[in-house]
């Protein structure tokens, strides 16, 4: 599911981006590729056992290779539901309660990314 959160407005320098995610919990581990990042925040459903993922990803406009100093373009965020073993699917429907989380988490990060 797409979040629109007027993310695609924002260019970034890479290493404020991964300081400010990475603080708020996202991971970026494994993620990384030479002109795109992807950091993802887990969302546990104990009530579904069910996993959830909020994905913000980015892709260098300026300064090449994910360097620290490259401006990173960012796109919207997206949320979905793990897959096992692997996958997420952008098509399910999200409980409330997580997506609510997810839109004041996003709140939050854009915040301090401005």
């Amino acid at each position: 599911m797409l979040l629109e959160m007027s993310f695609s407005e924002l260019k970034i320098n890479l290493a404020h981006l991964d300081h400010v995610l990475k603080n708020a919990g996202f991971i970026s581990d494994a993620t990384w590729d030479y002109d795109h990042a992807t950091y993802d925040f887990k969302y546990d459903d104990r009530t579904t056992n069910a996993v959830y993922y909020l994905r913000i990803r980015g892709h260098v406009v300026d300064g090449g290779d994910l360097h620290p100093e490259a401006i990173l373009q960012l796109e919207e965020p997206h949320i979905g539901k793990h897959l096992f073993p692997h996958g997420i699917d952008y098509q399910a429907e999200i409980p409330a309660a997580i997506l609510e989380a997810a839109k004041k988490k996003l709140s939050d990060v854009k915040a301090k990314l401005a």
